[in-house]
């Protein structure tokens, strides 16, 4: 009797250990499920391809759509006319309008926030993507947004 308890914790251990990677596997996958993003920009636009490659570098799983007429996806989904950028992104069911830090971005879902998204508006140098060499980044604001189109400020990036 003693050897077959000591047989049948051996086993239940052994098949424990087994399943662990099997955890670890499928919880990496759903944290790559969670960090999904679509990306709809003009076809065209380098900056914007340099920002999904830095998504892409930070983990995101991108879908990239290209829009001719970008202004009509700004529309469909209410980015308000004064915060618009050159590309929107969908994550997790927040908008993401422009060059928005990863890091605003990833505070963004690990928080919950209730906005709407998140966006930077026009095109400053020096936001992820519009890096320029020998040019010293300008500051900028990162702004939450609702779906009445009120905005605040989220985070401040003051540049060099």
């Amino acid at each position: 009797m003693g050897v077959i308890m000591r047989d049948n914790h051996a086993m239940k251990r052994r098949s424990l250990l087994t399943m662990i990677p099997l955890m670890v596997v499928g919880a990496s996958r759903v944290a790559r499920a969670q960090q999904a993003a679509t990306v709809y920009k003009d076809p065209t636009c380098g900056c914007c391809g340099k920002w999904v490659d830095l998504m892409r570098k930070e983990g995101f799983t991108v879908t990239v759509n290209d829009a001719r007429d970008i202004t009509a996806i700004k529309d469909k989904y209410s980015v308000p006319q004064p915060l618009r950028s050159c590309h929107t992104a969908l994550i997790n069911g927040y908008i993401v309008e422009g060059h928005v830090p990863l890091a605003d971005v990833k505070r963004l879902l690990q928080e919950k926030t209730a906005v709407a998204g998140l966006a930077v508006p026009g095109m400053p140098i020096g936001s992820p993507g519009m890096e320029v060499a020998g040019v010293s980044p300008q500051p900028y604001d990162v702004l939450a947004f609702g779906k009445d189109g009120k905005s605040r400020v989220f985070a401040s990036h003051r540049g060099a």
